[in-house]
């Protein structure tokens, strides 16, 4: 029997910082897709693991970051464009949601303020800032990550995240994106099935199987008007593959990507459908962390993941 997970990137404004011309619509969906995504998470009790930007954790900051090993004009935006843009630069009552949720939520990393790791000017020393300062404002929070992603999915660094107790990253997928996914899929019958193991460095990768918001525009518009959502479709070929067959189906999003209420209906049939599913099979929901110990456990390493207890909850008020 496989195992499905589920992961987001939580990064609010930061995803977009870098970007000359950052996309309007999802940048100022940020906030909206975040919550919708708990509120649909909790209505159908599916613990998902939500890698989030430590810079959104701070309650206010200068934009200087004096001391960060970061490139020349790496905040540019925050101290500029975006000075006066605290909902794009801080989300404190969002993350708050997030770890306070009835459903058991895995906190993961997704570096300080999302650099990334596998471009050239990204050396050692600013991937230790990035993953130091992410680890130390979790501490603040009472809070701890075992799970990394990558932002943009630019894997680089492994090293450093071993060296400072990450457990498990997500990997590039091996399957294609986008129209070439619904082919592949579903006229050469390709599996979306992946395989998590561990690499070089001690660290479980969980690839991804399927980018949820990778058929858009108007060849969604045109799918849906002849067929149906083609994500939906493919979400439902590897949940049903999951529960027949060994090997874990990987979604992840952004909650940016939900800018619309048809986006939201889109997430809403994909968790419905893992839920019913669930319920009918013997099939498990994990997320990275569950996965990462479930394969060290297989190796005879013993670990379980972190959970957030009472006790650090009531710190965050």
């Amino acid at each position: 029997m496989g195992s499905v997970v589920l992961s987001l990137d939580a990064e609010l404004g930061w995803g977009f910082h870098d970007l000359p011309e950052p996309p309007t619509d999802r940048v100022e969906s940020g906030r909206r897709g975040w919550t919708a995504m708990l509120e649909l998470l909790e209505e159908f009790d599916i613990p998902a693991t939500w890698a989030v930007v430590g810079h959104l954790m701070l309650e206010s900051c200068d934009g200087v970051h004096a001391d960060h090993p970061a490139p020349d004009g790496w905040f540019d935006r925050e101290r500029g464009e975006w000075q006066d843009r605290e909902d794009l630069r801080f989300g404190r009552g969002l993350v708050r949601d997030l770890l306070e949720s009835d459903v058991d939520h895995e906190f993961a990393s997704h570096t300080f303020s999302h650099v990334l790791f596998g471009r050239p000017e990204t050396d050692r020393e600013l991937a230790v800032a990035e993953l130091e300062r992410s680890a130390a404002i979790a501490e603040e929070w009472g809070c701890s990550f075992e799970s990394f992603i990558y932002p943009r999915n630019d894997v680089g660094h492994r090293d450093v995240l071993a060296e400072h107790g990450v457990s498990a990253y997500r990997g590039w997928t091996p399957n294609r994106e986008g129209v070439r996914a619904v082919f592949d899929s579903m006229v050469r019958d390709r599996s979306l099935l992946v395989e998590p193991f561990v690499d070089e460095y001690g660290l479980v990768n969980v690839p991804a199987s399927l980018f949820l918001f990778g058929f858009e525009g108007p060849a969604r518009s045109v799918a849906e008007s002849i067929w149906e959502d083609p994500m939906v479709a493919l979400a439902r070929c590897g949940i049903d593959e999951a529960t027949t067959s060994d090997g874990t189906f990987h979604m992840w999003l952004h909650p940016n990507n939900l800018t619309t209420e048809r986006d939201d209906r889109r997430m809403r049939a994909i968790l419905s459908y893992l839920d019913r599913r669930r319920s009918d099979s013997d099939l498990v929901v994990e997320t990275m962390a569950d996965v990462a110990r479930r394969i060290r456990c297989s190796r005879g390493v013993d670990g379980e993941p972190t959970r957030i207890d009472a006790q650090a909850k009531a710190s965050w008020n």
